[in-house]
């Protein structure tokens, strides 16, 4: 059985750690998709498939690279965080009921060794919930990793407080999204931030052209940019092209330009008809 898993680390600016990592990964019994940090970000995301077996052993060699490399008393980036390996997203590539079996229980053995392993509390999330964290986990992420250090947590993994350098993570089986990125030539930041708002508004009032769209304005110093990240959580209803033209022509109604687009992880290839305004490389498309 086939799975996607989509793992988002706590470091941007260790170009060792990255090397490793791609090392590690070329192999790896896997399909890689995506391996890319960002400094701004001060994140790495992963995106790899493959049997159930070769996707669980990977992420584990992985996580014992990072986890004795990430600090996070010492990290700093403008993407919201709580941990070293912050989320990790399990996606069944099959159909039926079996294939969601069988990832719902990758996703709580891996958990398991990373909370009892490593000690780092594990959130489950989505398909792996159990009714515990609907209301805390916005809470849990909108501190960060420094509001959790002395919360006493409840955890589905691991011990009770956040690890002093690992923070926590938060893992679980969820359906396919696309992330992708429109970045604006400006360094104002209210520009996309006030972008982002409107589209989380539109989507609140039930407007079909952002259903399951997420949105967040981020500063991006190291280019003198700024940029409106995006999750589209329901790829089936929502097309790609329609919210970069809307991005791009709010952004000029305040004199911005589109400094250019980029998805993130991957997409399907039967999304590439609707996704013409993102460069997409061979290796992102799932087939």
């Amino acid at each position: 059985m086939r799975v996607l898993t989509v793992p988002n680390w706590s470091f941007g600016r260790g170009p060792s750690l990255l090397g490793s990592f791609q090392e590690e990964l070329s192999t790896a019994d896997v399909r890689v998709h995506y391996t890319v940090s960002d400094v701004d970000h001060n994140r790495t995301v992963t995106a790899f498939s493959g049997d159930v077996a070769a996707v669980e052993s990977t992420l584990l060699r992985l996580c014992d690279l990072a986890f004795g490399w990430i600090d996070m008393r010492d990290h700093v980036g403008v993407h919201p965080r709580v941990g070293a390996l912050d989320v990790c997203p399990f996606v069944p590539l099959e159909p039926g009921d079996h294939a969601v079996r069988e990832s719902l229980a990758l996703a709580e053995r891996v958990a398991a060794r990373i909370g009892g392993g490593y000690g780092v509390p594990v959130f489950l999330y989505e398909k792996s919930e159990r009714g515990r964290h609907e209301a805390d986990l916005p809470a849990l992420r909108r501190g960060g990793f420094e509001a959790l250090r002395d919360r006493e947590l409840r955890p589905d993994f691991g011990p009770s407080h956040a690890h002093p350098k690992l923070g926590v993570t938060v893992l679980g089986v969820r359906d396919f999204l696309i992330a992708f990125n429109v970045d604006l030539a400006t360094d104002n930041l209210a520009v996309a931030k006030e972008i982002a708002k409107e589209i989380r508004n539109y989507r609140a009032d039930g407007d079909p052209r952002f259903l399951g769209v997420r949105a967040l304005g981020f500063p991006l110093a190291s280019r003198g940019l700024t940029q409106v990240s995006m999750n589209l959580t329901l790829p089936d209803l929502t097309p790609i092209d329609p919210i970069v033209d809307w991005v791009e022509t709010r952004a000029a109604e305040e004199g911005v330009l589109v400094a250019g687009t980029e998805l993130v992880g991957v997409i399907r290839e039967s999304d590439l008809r609707n996704a013409t305004e993102l460069q997409v490389r061979p290796e992102q498309v799932l087939k």
